[in-house]
Order: structure tokens, then sequence, then C-alpha cells
């Protein structure tokens, strides 16, 4: 199992009142809601293994190269054109939650997986790629994650938590495929070309001009991917859709690269052996009473 991390402790600060304080009045609604997720998915699916995957950067800079104006909008106070190293716009409540969160997941003895440079979607991308003795469930509440998923040579497949866990999507290439129209037998990699043609305002991804979220998957079932399209673009008999692929060519095969997930050069972290009692010693310490019965009903 990996978990999208940053996605999932954002999602829990949002989704658990931040009236949650720890004994010295720190905020603690997103290490709540983070470590119950975690103690709820391992409860649920019993995974072999599990990897907390982190973003040590979270605007990596081949993809600002390409498009500068890629997250932008994150970054307080900043035009569209932001500098690489920009840190993201982090609430104040927050911030000071993450070092408790990898403080609990290092006492749990949940491995964490990062590369310097790259996304923890990239991570992810790259150890499930990599993975060929056991079925792989990744979690997040990201869309761009959907590319990932496949059948061989391991089932690779989506828990999608955008809309909360007791929500949750378990998503492969065939309920993909349903889900947005694209090629069944290339579900993942379709689904991000579709969502490079028709744009990506969370990540200031324009898209082609006209092109929405039907159009796009109609193109790609009709021409099977997005480089046959665009040679292919010329015969596209409605105009502003033609001059469209025609005159955005370059730019949108430089949006492929950036919606694409890249190789981040990471190995499978070695396996460790689960401390569920050790976690929660690490939050009785910190006075999380709370958290610490959680993390003990996650180890029975």
């Amino acid at each position: 199992m990996l978990l999208d991390s940053a996605s999932m402790y954002f999602r829990a600060f949002y989704g658990v009142p931040d009236t949650i304080t720890a004994p010295d009045g720190t905020p603690v609604n997103a290490v709540r809601g983070f470590t119950d997720m975690i103690a709820r998915l391992v409860t649920e699916h019993r995974p072999s293994r599990l990897v907390a995957c982190l973003d040590l950067d979270w605007r990596p800079a081949f993809r600002v190269k390409a498009l500068p104006s890629y997250k932008a909008h994150r970054v307080p106070g900043e035009p569209d054109t932001a500098p690489v190293g920009v840190p993201e716009e982090v609430p104040d409540k927050l911030s000071p939650q993450v070092p408790i969160i990898l403080d609990v997941l290092a006492a749990v003895g949940i491995a964490t997986g990062g590369a310097e440079g790259y996304e923890a979607d990239d991570v992810i991308g790259t150890l499930a790629a990599g993975e060929r003795t056991d079925p792989v469930l990744a979690v997040s509440g990201d869309r761009d994650l959907m590319q990932i998923v496949r059948d061989e040579p391991v089932p690779v497949r989506l828990l999608y938590v955008g809309r909360g866990l007791a929500k949750a999507e378990h998503l492969g290439p065939a309920e993909v495929a349903e889900k947005y129209g694209v090629p069944r037998d290339r579900a993942g990699e379709a689904y991000a070309e579709m969502a490079m043609l028709r744009g990506d305002p969370s990540d200031g991804l324009p898209g082609a001009k006209g092109v929405g979220e039907k159009k796009a998957a109609a193109l790609l079932r009709e021409h099977g991917d997005l480089e046959t399209l665009l040679e292919k673009a010329i015969r596209v008999t409605q105009p502003k859709l033609r001059e469209a692929l025609i005159s955005q060519r370059e730019e949108l095969l430089d949006f492929k690269q950036i919606a694409t997930l890249r190789d981040a050069g990471v190995e499978r972290p070695p396996d460790r052996e689960t401390d569920w009692a050790g976690g929660a010693g690490a939050a009785r310490a910190r006075g999380m009473n709370r958290l610490a019965e959680r993390l003990e009903a996650a180890g029975e």
C-alpha cells in the first residue's frame, strides 16, 4: 500500500475540526485525521507492506521549466510565473503538525519514501511500476494518480479518497475507462492524456483550447493516443478544434511531459516491522491519549 501522505493530511486538516489540540495547545486535527485514516486502511486492507510517500519537491524544476505557471497559484503573493523553490502556502495550524505526523510514522515503523526534485506522485508511480510480486493499492485524493492503474504484471489500483475515506472509490483500468470514457486497454496513460487535453486548473495546466473532458476522451477513443491524434490533426473536421490541435502541438506535447509521472529513481524501502504500540507510546508522550488508543486498536 502506497500513501500519498500530503494529499491525505491536507484533507484530514480540513476534514477534522481544528479545535482538537494537544495539552500544550498545539493543533493535532491533521495528525488525528491522518492516523485515523491509516488505522482504518490497515484494518480494512491488511497490506503486507506500507509506504508513506512524501513530497520532497512539490513543484519540481523540470515541470516549471516546461510550464512556468505550474502550481504557481499556490505560492503566496507571487505572480503566475512564480520561481522554483518558493514554499507551498500551508495553513498556519497545519505546519506544526507535519513534524508530529512524521514522528508518529517513524514510531509506528511505517516506511517513508521520497526523492529530491520529485513529487510524491512520482514516487508512488515509480514504486508501483517497479513492483513485480504483490498487488499495489495507492491511496490519494489526487486524480493524477489514476494514470498508474494497470492489470499486468501485477494489479495496480487507486483508492481515490477525494471525497473522504467513507466515499472512497476503488479504481482500476475498467473503472477509469468507464468513468471517464477513455480506452480500456491503456486507461491509465489515456487518463493522463485526457486530463492534459482538457486542462487542470488545480495544477495551472491550461489544456487544449475549446476541449473539455468529454471531447478529450472521445478524441482519444477515436485516435488511440495523443501522438496519433496530433499527427492526424489536419484531418479533424471541426475548424476551431483542428486549428487548436495544430497550433498547440508542441505546447500539448510539453503539457504531456508535465502531466505524466516521472521515474523518481527510488527503490523499494526495506521491509519494517509495524509497531503500533510504539506509535501509541509516541502519541501518549505528546498527551494525545485518544490517538494512542486508536493506534493500539489498529494493531489488534
